[in-house]
């Protein structure tokens, strides 16, 4: 956390903040270039005379050349401050990355715990403390996630285009939209998302702990009624807020299968970090409970979760590309041309590699085998994450460096403490659940 915080501070100083930061960075980079540009488009008028051309035409001549000059100079400068509003915003998208990255995962966990209790789940509740404690980042997390977003509504940062009034005055498309994109409705809206989660985790959570000590089932029952009108909460703020925090980034654009998009990701990387964690606590010689049928279990959902999230990005893919609508096509090459490695390697990342290593029913009760599986899927969903809020926020003038490098360690170290710190504040194995004999004895 100390070393990503450094890190980022370094990113934040480093940013350039002047066109002529900009300049002197791309000179450096350049300069070769620039300077056989610059010998190439350079006219000698004062020859133009012997060479047989009147002076009225070399003046003429001269003329033009000052405005084109002049034109040039213009675009020069129009550019230049585009790729410093890019690299201004680089530190700042590799924060957000970073932070909706870790947020989504205890979301996702959220969601899936939730299911558990809804659907009576008799195999998952020797995982429950595990889900529990993933879910306690849900507070710390949403509120630096909304700290960034009342951040761009207060224009510290230019992440959200549509936020900007002077763009919004040239724009028709964003002006029509201003009716639901505009930053006091906005921030109400995320405040009504975090605000409900978090109310429905802490009601989860405090009925799961009364249970160990009840002598009925009157908290499961509770509990049950809970996660059931959650799941509809969630299925409806989830896919407006995929559309306000992510999709909105590039507000000409939009799908009507982001929200489930999004979904996936979030649903599937919260799975595989509960995969991932029960397996080193039982490592550690605790959750004596949790076997390989447990293991096998979460890896199924690892494995069926990553088609289901391919299947919905080549859906939205094909069906863009196929219609070929200009302003909707645009979305995917952008992506396509600027950040090809990403956008092809994350696709190897969160289909390829999970269904070739998990394909095999044994390989998901090998522990190790699944930690190495479900650490390429998280990392192929931040390479997901990152492809979806980078192209518009930083444009072409990308690049993995110290600020996204150190965005991970500091939201990754957070993500761990309070995660691991949770686990401390109650018994790893909850008592008084209707189905905890069963998921004891879970084999399959």
């Amino acid at each position: 956390m100390i070393v990503g915080a450094i890190g980022l501070i370094y990113g934040f100083i480093a940013a350039p903040e002047t066109v002529e930061d900009v300049k002197e960075m791309m000179a450096s980079e350049h300069h070769g270039e620039e300077h056989a540009g610059v010998e190439s488009s350079e006219i000698n008028v004062e020859q133009l005379p012997g060479e047989g051309i009147s002076e009225e035409h070399a003046e003429e001549t001269h003329a033009a050349a000052e405005g084109g000059h002049g034109e040039e100079a213009a675009h020069d400068n129009e550019h230049y401050e585009h790729v410093l509003h890019q690299l201004q915003n680089k530190p700042w998208s590799a924060l957000y990355v970073a932070a909706f990255f870790f947020f989504m995962i205890s979301l996702g966990v959220l969601a899936f715990y939730a299911i558990q209790y809804a659907a009576q789940a008799g195999w998952s509740p020797v995982l429950f403390r595990v889900m529990e404690a993933i879910t306690a980042y849900l507070l710390p997390g949403g509120i630096i996630v909304f700290v960034l977003l009342m951040l761009s509504g207060f224009h510290v940062n230019h992440l959200f285009i549509w936020m900007d009034p002077e763009v919004v005055a040239h724009d028709e498309i964003i002006q029509a939209k201003t009716a639901y994109l505009n930053v006091p409705f906005f921030l109400i809206r995320a405040a009504i998302y975090l605000g409900g989660w978090i109310l429905f985790r802490h009601l989860l959570r405090k009925n799961s702990l009364k249970m160990d000590d009840a002598t009925d089932n009157t908290y499961f029952k509770k509990n049950f009624k809970l996660a059931a009108g959650f799941l509809v909460f969630f299925i409806v703020t989830e896919s407006m807020m995929s559309w306000d925090w992510i999709m909105s980034l590039d507000p000409h654009w939009f799908s009507t299968l982001f929200g489930w998009f999004v979904f996936a990701s979030l649903f599937v990387s919260g799975i595989t970090t509960i995969a991932i964690i029960s397996i080193y606590l039982k490592s550690r010689g605790y959750l004596e409970f949790v076997n390989d049928s447990h293991i096998h279990d979460l890896a199924k959902f690892m494995f069926g979760i990553s088609i289901f999230w391919t299947y919905l990005w080549f859906s939205q893919f094909m069906l863009i590309w196929y219609s070929n609508i200009p302003e909707e096509v645009v979305y995917f090459i952008t992506r396509m041309e600027d950040y090809p490695v990403l956008f092809w390697g994350m696709l190897v990342t969160n289909f390829i590699f999970p269904v070739l290593l998990l394909m095999n029913s044994d390989y998901k009760r090998v522990n190790w085998f699944v930690i190495m599986t479900g650490i390429i899927i998280l990392a192929g969903h931040y390479l997901n994450v990152f492809v979806l809020v980078m192209p518009a926020t930083v444009g072409e003038s990308w690049f993995i460096g110290v600020s996204e490098i150190s965005a991970v360690l500091l939201f990754g170290g957070f993500f761990l403490f309070v995660v691991f710190n949770a686990l401390t504040k109650a018994p790893l194995l909850v008592k008084g659940n209707p189905f905890i004999k069963e998921s004891k004895h879970y084999h399959y």
